[in-house]
């Protein structure tokens, strides 16, 4: 079997509901609208699933001429103007400061009523640049308001070896990945280096450090303790647990679901695990 692609998925609003594409654009810093937005607390600083476990239950819907829609429970819905640049601010997330656009204060004041804490919205102008980090990835390359890297991949024999160890078997929003693919043997993705999807080349930075938003279940908002328990016991490399890993695109173009997987480069699997 050819492993292909079988998922893509773009997360306009860093740690809300993700959606799903039959094809993707790639651009410098991930799939077009991938993390454009981002909601901060009162100090600026980035809000997540970490802190924030119900943004799991904001659901977004891309509208046509630039624009998108939020729902959520107890609120009514809210369409947001992608290209809203109401002033700037300096925001906060993983340590790295950049100056974002304020959207405004309709969309303000609907987070805040939704997680009732003061909460605002900000994009990423295309002015503002945020580096990957060159020791890992090389100079060069830039991230919207992802964690560290524009891209994330998984492949389903992975997640399929993770469900057998677990007595409840989960899905694989649980772990936000932009790319899935099938057709490869589990965790066959932590060899590689270099790939080539469809007509874009993207270089295999990192095995992605996995965090407690991957115990949140994406459809109720509600936290537990999988799957983390589990991935110790056998993705342990060091403090951490690795689960899929970390991508900078090399080139530009289109991804579509069903492209196969050319491996460009390999080497020795990362992580070295315990």
């Amino acid at each position: 079997m050819i492993c292909e692609v079988t998922d893509l998925t773009v997360y306009p609003v860093k740690s809300c509901a993700g959606i799903r594409l039959d094809r993707a654009e790639v651009t410098p810093t991930g799939f077009a609208h991938d993390r454009q937005l981002m909601v901060v607390d009162a100090e600026g600083e980035f809000v997540s699933q970490r802190s924030e476990p119900r943004l799991a239950l904001v659901r977004v819907t891309m509208l046509d001429g630039g624009a998108l829609r939020l729902e959520a429970p107890g609120v009514q819905a809210l369409e947001v103007d992608l290209t809203a640049d109401a002033g700037r601010r300096e925001v906060v997330v993983w340590g790295d400061r950049v100056m974002a656009a304020s959207v405004g204060p309709s969309e303000d004041r609907w987070l805040s009523a939704f997680l009732d804490r003061p909460c605002a919205l900000v994009r990423m102008p295309a002015d503002t640049v945020r580096a990957v980090d060159p020791d890992e990835a090389g100079p060069g390359f830039r991230v919207g308001f992802a964690d560290g890297y524009p891209f994330l991949l998984l492949s389903e024999a992975s997640l399929d070896e993770l469900n057998r160890r677990l007595e409840r078997p989960l899905t694989m929003d649980r772990f936000r990945p932009n790319l899935v693919v099938d057709g490869c043997p589990p965790h066959a993705e932590d060899g590689w280096r270099r790939v080539r999807i469809g007509e874009v080349v993207l270089r295999v930075v990192k095995p992605c450090s996995r965090c407690t938003v991957t115990t949140v279940d994406q459809a109720t908002g509600e936290r537990g303790v999988e799957p983390l328990a589990t991935l110790a016991t056998y993705r342990r490399s060091g403090r951490h647990v690795m689960f899929g890993q970390n991508l900078v695109p090399e080139t530009t173009g289109v991804i579509t679901v069903g492209d196969p997987v050319e491996v460009l480069e390999s080497g020795p699997p990362r992580p070295e695990l315990d």
